[in-house]
């Protein structure tokens, strides 16, 4: 049986986002070697487990050039939250499948399994079956675990898959608030060379890691102000999208009305936003701490 939650959701819709500086982030070896211009993901390819009498919908599914062969390739990406015995069994019939189905078009398949919870750690990654003397299979995958990389390697990256990732990342307790200045700062410089949907979904999907506490972003953010004087409106741009709007409308009007007025009218720009980037209601619900009914009701 498939799980699927909102954080699951959240990671395929950053690897559909950023797929190329993903792979610049985990594997820069491996991207040296594709040709990006012709990354395409591919429609969702249901796989059957025939033993198992299971059917699989693969999470995600690229078609990208690889330099060295000068040909197309597949990569199968494959976050996974929670602990599965048999994963590394799964990942190598899916690899089977999609060999068995693409191996005259593609010459090479690349399965990656992203594990994004700490007690994934040290999970099984290879597939080996042989004899005395003859090895007859050794299946083995690549995979990123997110916690088994410390946050502090990533602070003056560009990235913005570092910055939606920064809390899930390897932290000592007590680190949280430097954690969430390190984020900011580099979402700063991200406001540069990104539109304003792309930091919105950054933003989005890194709310869903940290633990809120408004006293200390607003902290956070003054002490921003004072270090960086000349970026205080980039700054502004930081706080939540609809606790900004919101007190930008009520300055203009001058009354708690329009306050009320500027908060949903920035609530229902992010959810905008957020649709278009392909996050379901009930996604953009838990984003803006709204029922996906009223969130549906809110954008029609």
């Amino acid at each position: 049986m498939e799980r699927t939650t909102p954080h699951d959701e959240a990671f395929k819709k950053l690897l559909q986002t950023f797929f190329a500086e993903f792979i610049a982030l985990f594997f820069p070896e491996l991207d040296k070697l594709l040709d990006h211009r012709h990354t395409r993901f591919l429609m969702q390819e249901q796989l059957v487990d025939i033993i198992g009498e299971e059917k699989r919908t693969l999470d995600l599914l690229l078609e990208t050039k690889y330099k060295t062969l000068n040909a197309y390739i597949l990569i199968h990406l494959e976050p996974q939250s929670y602990h599965q015995k048999e994963f590394h069994e799964r990942m190598f019939i899916y690899f089977s499948r999609l060999y068995e189905r693409h191996r005259k078009e593609h010459k090479l398949i690349i399965p990656i399994a992203i594990f994004t919870e700490p007690h994934l750690i040290g999970e099984t990654d290879t597939l080996s079956m042989s004899v005395p003397g003859h090895t007859i299979l050794r299946f083995q995958f690549l995979k990123v675990e997110i916690f088994n990389n410390h946050w502090r390697k990533f602070i003056d990256s560009d990235n913005p898959v570092a910055a939606a990732l920064l809390a899930k990342m390897g932290y000592n307790k007590g680190e949280e608030r430097e954690i969430r200045f390190a984020f900011l700062h580099m979402m700063l410089k991200l406001r540069k060379k990104l539109d304003d949907a792309r930091i919105a979904l950054i933003m989005s999907i890194a709310d869903l890691y940290f633990v809120p506490d408004q006293k200390q972003d607003e902290a956070i953010l003054y002490e921003l102000t004072r270090i960086y004087p000349k970026e205080g409106e980039a700054i502004m741009e930081l706080m939540p999208a609809w606790k900004r709007w919101g007190y930008e409308e009520g300055l203009e009007k001058g009354i708690e009305k329009g306050i009320e007025e500027g908060m949903e009218t920035a609530r229902l720009k992010v959810a905008h936003k957020l649709l278009v980037k392909g996050f379901s209601f009930e996604e953009i619900g838990e984003t803006l701490d709204l029922p996906a009914e009223e969130v549906r009701k809110m954008i029609k």
